[in-house]
């Protein structure tokens, strides 16, 4: 390693230490001629990460030359572009980024020269160690497959690539599906990828119920590795894999509906079209082609169906032959896929359609011979001739016997109606029954003309049934032979069939009455022997006759009256001997004699409306003797009644009329509206004889008369809230006398009506009462409305034209039912001045209640207290004071604060004490905000401030700030704005006096956050022989706009530092370096020293002064009391704090100093250079003195050596000198210590020595360097080559060194090592 210059020593010391120097070559050229350098014996082959940042260092390029001489290092080759070296000291560093995928391994020619000799040159192998900076990359990025969806789990769906050129387990590829579409839980986990990139399917497909296709989003992610020192995965970008799903015929069809039904009518012809039915297949992705057929049917034939899947008609249709079966058909379709499945099978469903046969008029009427209830209707019944009897003038009505018919149509409806009637030779004489009938019936023929049925005159009768179908009129004909049964039909005739006599009603029994009379019959023999006989009947009683001559006698005259029975018929029977007979009639007339009183006939009740009915009725009276005579005329006469002068009677006809209007209500209700009146009939016989007979005459009531209630108006009270209350009744009566008139019905009208109910009671005859009520589930609300005006009517329902009505008014009764309420205006919010400013009512919280006896009171239900909208829990639950009244008052005016509240939320509600119970009593609960106004009753107050305020004269200029206060108030607004202001300014000296100065500060205000700073700017320059503390006091005061300002006060020591404080710290780096560490190399120093550290200047240090120092700072130190460090202070923080000080040599701290010291050395080197030109000029003169010095030395310098390595091992390594040395010495310039070893140059025994070469060794240890990057270059140049080199002995001193105990803290220093070449103990 090359030294730097060396500072030079004093004239006479200078001379000493260059005479070695001259002679010394010259003494060595004649042993040895100049040996060219080597590389070390490991320079072979150098690994290095290709992910290496360009810039960075690669590795060294190390070569032992045993001439010392300066080496030059380079690099060529067709690689050599990756590479920089630094020439002078062989660091390589990266020039182009390596990449192990593309160059793994090359090779460049290292070179080194001392400029001597030949340029030595060496293949050096660079391998490339590989990092993981590559991701995945998929050989395609889009991929596409379609499968079966019938393809086994597990089967391999897809395989997909991606490769990754780095290795190791950065180019191990791992696969990942992130994402599959459509996303569903079905879909989620149906695929999976293997560790190969293999797709398998992880669970069954289905083309319809899941879907027909996929999209998997792949990625592949490598299985990470270190890049940049950090363990990194590196991720493909994601591929696209589209799968489509084939679908397979493993499914059958489907119908495209669960039931299918049609209807066809019975005669439609062959192939028309019923119903389609349709089927599609299962398997949408195949849809094969469907093919039906009919694999069933209860009808076999009938229908039919094509390939279409439309069912026709196939033969002919007979809904009859349905009946059983409702008609119906029932036919089963089956659709089955053209194809065969994946099983080898039929794919095909079928389902069952029901087609109803529609019924047609094709069917007559026809006749069957059987019993209706066991009729089959089979053809083998069917007939039209039937056989019946009949006697020989059978009576009307009559059926003809043993005839068993019956006619069916099995048609439906009108189709199977038909009409019966009779056609043929007899048809007169006999009916048919019955007459029209639908389906079937059971048929009777009737004697209709039994006159016409005569043994005598026909003894067969012929008639044709004929039944006929109702609509088409198309008929059926059965023959009915009616065989008459003869029986004795000639009996005895009078010759005439009436005969007139006459008897007086006073004949005596046994008087004859006749015997003319005499029957003829044609018959012989018994059969002509004749028996008169009176059959049963009126007045065989009173007469008789002799059964062989047939003569009339009087049987009891006793029971003759002419008046009870003027005219009586007998029946005279004459029968033969085989029992026939004949009869006539005997017509006898009583002839009158006046004995009977007139007889009026039926009863007489005559009923007759009131008003406009009238009484037109004609008394029926006779007398039973002779009409027409005076026995029987007849007189009529009106007898005297209590409404007898109301009616006239005619007296001869008898007719009964009333003679003016008859009214209901003029009669004695007690009558019921009868009238009684007596009417005699008398005769004109002598004697005279009457009969007196009663005729009642009803006068019915009409609905003549209104209603009339009993008040014109009704005024009602009822409390609101009372669902079903009763309000009151209404009476009314109706004078009519009949209830049907006189029923009252009462209806409520009005606007409000249907809020009530009205319902009627009948009170008696005529009267009601209507209750006026309100439903059960409705009741009033007298805030709504607090009457209601309304109109009843009474009404007979027999008519309601004409309606009687009264006024109703009904008064709703407040009942206190509904809760108060805030008025809003009234919690509108207030201001309060805090701290006893304001006394007594602030506000009134005013309620209202819509009921009318409503007793309100203000209760306070909570108090809210915030700060800044915080909640502050009950800081001002006492501040205020709410009455029942609603005013609300200040309770506790001197606690109101706004500092610890500034708005008071007060919720209140209003109660209603006379709240009837079950209603609610109180209102929602409303706010009132009072907001606390701000009062200035806050002094100001300064926030501590923890930084020392340090004037340092040379850095300070006019118009710069030197110190901040920072100060709240608690007060708001004007109240809490603050203004600085200095109220005065001493000066204290070192000694402690004071001086008071005037107008060298000023200071501004400003604010941020709430928070005011007042900033203090120097005004003009400072008296820089001034030495102490600028006492600056500030005032902080408040600006209200009403009311004194507060204010406080807080004085401020600006301390000054003098000059003399100033240290310079040198670093190995320029100053460019240093700027951009500065924060760190001041904290690092803040850390150490605990004081403020004011930089004063940083620079570069002239070449001509540079050893290893290229840089330097200036700056103070100072405490928070005003003291500032010395340099032995600041050098022993430093070394006391190895966590600062590793950071401060780490950025390049090489030298600690006063900036005069150091300052000195130029003139001083300058002049030791001239002298020891001057000496070298008589330097042959002392060669035979320096070669005898020289030995004596070199045995002093073995001694001190020695004792220098006891010493070591004594001393912690890493102590850093603590001040610059002293030129020309080994010794320090403070603590006089020995650069190298920090110690006491007493220590060693030092004795001045004039030995030039004692000198150099000595003035080398001035040349000392901080490597702190030797142990990373020794590990990188042990790196070249894992075969280990041969090292040359170490030099004793520097193991010494090296193995010397640790740091008196208990820290070893690794990495810190103090080389000096010069100082070489090896010869010990």
């Amino acid at each position: 390693m090359m030294n730097a210059p060396r500072q030079v020593a004093g004239p006479l010391e200078m001379a000493w230490l260059w005479l070695p120097c001259l002679l010394l070559p010259a003494l060595m050229e004649s042993v040895a001629a100049n040996v060219p350098p080597k590389f070390l014996a490991n320079m072979t082959s150098v690994t290095l990460p290709e992910d290496l940042p360009v810039g960075d260092e690669a590795f060294w390029l190390v070569a032992e030359d045993p001439d010392k001489d300066p080496l030059t290092y380079g690099i060529s080759g067709p690689y050599a572009y990756f590479f920089s070296v630094n020439k002078d000291t062989g660091e390589v560093k990266l020039a182009s980024p390596l990449d192990f995928e593309t160059h793994y391994f090359f090779s460049v020619t290292i070179s080194v020269t001392d400029n001597y000799n030949d340029v030595v040159q060496k293949q050096l192998h660079v391998v490339v160690d590989d990092r993981n900076d590559n991701p995945p990359v998929f050989k395609d990025t889009v991929f596409a497959t379609s499968i079966s969806e019938t393809l086994p789990v597990g089967s391999v769906v897809f395989s997909v690539v991606a490769t990754d050129p780095d290795t190791g387990s950065g180019g191990l590829v791992q696969y990942y599906i992130d994402k599959v579409i459509p996303s569903t839980p079905d879909s989620e986990h149906l695929f999976k990828i293997l560790e190969n990139g293999s797709i398998v399917l992880n669970n069954s497909l289905n083309y319809n119920s899941k879907s027909p296709f996929y999209q998997l989003e792949l990625k592949a992610c490598d299985s990470g590795g270190k890049y940049n020192n950090t363990l990194v995965t590196h991720c493909s970008q994601p591929v696209f894999l589209s799968i489509s799903v084939i679908d397979q015929p493993d499914l059958d069809p489907q119908f495209l509906r669960e039931f299918y039904s049609g209807s066809v009518y019975e005669d439609a012809t062959v192939n028309t079209p019923v119903l389609t039915v349709q089927a599609v297949d299962g398997d949408r992705g195949i849809n094969d082609v469907i093919i039906y057929s009919i694999s069933n049917s209860t009808r076999p034939g009938w229908f039919a169906i094509g390939d279409n899947g439309i069912i026709r008609v196939n033969g002919s249709l007979d809904r009859e032959q349905l009946l059983d079966e409702n008609e119906e058909v029932q036919v089963e379709v089956m659709a089955m896929e053209k194809n065969l499945n994946i099983y080898g099978q039929e794919a095909k469903v079928s389902t069952w359609v029901t087609v109803t046969v529609l019924d047609v008029n094709d069917h007559k009427p026809e006749f069957y011979s059987c019993v209706l209830q066991d009729c089959s209707f089979t053809p083998q019944e069917a007939q039209d001739n039937f056989t019946a009897y009949v006697d020989e003038h059978a009576s009307t009505r009559i059926p003809v016997d043993n005839l068993t018919m019956v006619v069916y149509d099995p048609d439906k409806g009108n189709h199977g109606t038909f009409l019966l009637t009779l056609k043929g030779p007899n048809a007169e004489a006999f009916s048919v029954s019955p007459g029209r009938a639908v389906g079937s019936a059971e048929v009777q023929v009737l004697v209709r003309n039994s006159e016409m049925v005569d043994y005598e005159n026909q003894s067969v009768m012929l008639v044709q049934v004929v039944a006929t179908d109702s609509v088409s009129r198309n008929f059926s004909v059965a023959m009915v032979t009616i065989h008459l049964r003869d029986i004795n039909d000639h009996r005895p005739t009078f010759p005439q069939r009436l005969y007139v006599l006459s008897v007086l009603e006073n004949s005596a029994t046994g008087s004859e009455v006749t015997n003319s009379i005499h029957a003829e019959d044609p018959d012989t023999g018994a059969w002509g022997n004749i028996t008169y006989s009176l059959l049963p009947g009126n007045g065989v009683e009173l007469f008789e006759v002799d059964p062989d001559s047939g003569m009339v006698t009087v049987r009891n005259g006793t029971l003759l009256d002419r008046e009870r029975q003027a005219v009586y018929y007998l029946t005279l029977q004459a029968t033969d001997g085989g029992g026939l007979s004949d009869t006539t009639m005997l017509q006898i007339h009583l002839l009158d004699v006046n004995d009977n009183p007139p007889e009026v006939t039926g009863s007489y009740n005559i009923f007759i409306p009131e008003e406009e009915g009238d009484v037109h009725v004609t008394i029926q009276a006779y007398d039973n003797d002779e009409p027409n005579t005076n026995n029987s005329r007849l007189f009529f006469s009106l007898l005297p009644g209590p409404y007898s002068q109301n009616f006239s009677v005619d007296p001869d006809t008898g007719l009964l009329r009333n003679v003016g209007p008859l009214d209901r209500e003029a009669i004695d209700p007690a009558l019921g509206g009868r009238i009684v009146l007596t009417v005699r009939v008398a005769d004109y016989g002598v004697p005279q004889l009457s009969t007196e007979v009663n005729v009642t005459v009803t006068v019915e009531d009409i609905n003549d008369n209104l209603p009339i209630f009993n008040q014109s108006s009704y005024q009602f009270f009822v409390k609101e809230r009372d669902p079903g209350a009763l309000v009151g009744n209404v009476e009314a009566w109706d004078t009519d006398q009949t209830e049907a008139n006189n029923r009252i019905s009462f209806s409520l009208s009005g606007a409000g009506a249907n809020n009530f109910i009205l319902r009627g009671v009948v009170l008696g005859f005529g009267r009601a009462k209507g209750e006026l009520s309100l439903p059960s589930d409705i009741s009033l609300d007298y805030e709504v409305q607090d009457f209601f005006q309304l109109v009843v009517s009474a009404e007979n329902p027999a008519t309601q034209e004409y309606k009687a009505t009264a006024e109703v008014r009904v008064t709703v009764v407040d009942v206190n039912d509904e809760p108060p309420t805030l008025v809003e205006a009234s919690l509108q919010g207030i201001s309060v001045a805090e701290n006893g400013s304001q006394h007594g009512e602030v506000a009134v919280v005013v309620a209202q209640d819509v009921d009318t006896g409503a007793q309100l009171e203000i209760q306070l239900m909570n108090v809210i207290c915030t700060k800044a909208g915080v909640d502050m829990g009950s800081k001002c639950q006492g501040w205020f004071l709410v009455v029942a009244n609603g005013s609300v008052y200040i309770n506790q005016s001197e606690a109101i604060d706004y500092e610890a509240c500034d708005q008071v939320t007060l919720v209140v509600r209003a109660y209603d004490l006379n709240t009837d119970p079950g209603f609610q009593a109180y209102s929602i609960n409303g706010s009132l905000t009072i907001t606390i106004e701000d009062v200035n009753d806050n002094v100001p107050y300064f926030l501590p401030e923890s930084e020392t305020f340090v004037i340092i004269l040379e850095l300070v200029r006019p118009n710069q700030q030197v110190a901040s206060v920072r100060a709240r108030d608690a007060d708001s607004g004007n109240n809490g704005a603050i203004q600085f202001s200095i109220l005065q300014v001493n000066f204290i000296s070192k000694d402690g006096t004071t001086k008071p100065i005037q107008g060298f500060f000023q200071i501004s205000t400003s604010s941020e956050a709430g928070v005011f700073i007042g900033n203090i700017v120097l005004v003009t320059n400072l008296d820089p022989t001034l030495q102490g503390t600028y006492q600056v006091t500030v005032m902080a005061q408040d600006r209200p706009s009403v009311g004194p300002a507060l204010e406080a006060t807080v004085p401020l020591n600006l301390f000054t530092v003098n000059q003399n404080y100033r240290v310079r710290l040198q670093f190995s780096t320029l100053k460019e370096e240093v700027g951009t560490n500065v924060e760190q190399i001041k904290a690092a120093l803040t850390q150490a020293t605990k004081t403020s550290v004011y930089i004063v200047n940083i620079q570069d240090i002239d070449s001509l002064a540079r050893a290893q120092a290229h840089s330097y700072i200036d700056a103070y130190f100072v405490f928070s009391n005003g003291t500032a460090l010395t340099l032995n202070e600041l050098s022993l923080m430093i070394r006391q704090d190895q966590g600062a000080l590793t950071q401060l040599l780490q950025m390049g701290l090489v030298v600690l100093g006063s900036q005069g010291d150091q300052e000195s050395d130029q003139p001083k080197l300058l002049t030791s250079a001239v002298i020891g030109l001057t000496v070298a000029l008589v330097l042959v003169l002392v060669v035979m003195i320096v070669a005898l010095v020289c030995v004596q030395k070199s045995n002093n310098r073995k001694l001190r050596a020695m004792k220098a390595s006891k010493e070591a091992q004594k001393t912690a390594a890493g102590v850093v000198p603590s001040a610059p040395a002293m030129p020309g010495t080994n010794m320090y310039n403070t603590e006089r210590a020995n650069p190298m070893l920090n110690l006491p140059i007493e220590g060693l025994e030092y004795l001045a020595s004039s030995s030039e070469l004692d000198h150099v060794s000595l003035n080398s240890l001035d040349d000392n360097s901080v490597d702190l990057d030797r142990n990373s270059q020794e590990t990188k140049k042990e790196s070249l080559n894992s075969v280990p080199a041969p090292h040359p002995e170490p030099e004793p001193l520097k193991a010494v060194l090296s193995g010397r105990k640790a740091d008196p803290r208990g820290q070893q220093r690794e990495g810190l090592s103090f080389i000096n070449t010069s100082l070489d103990t090896t010869d010990l």
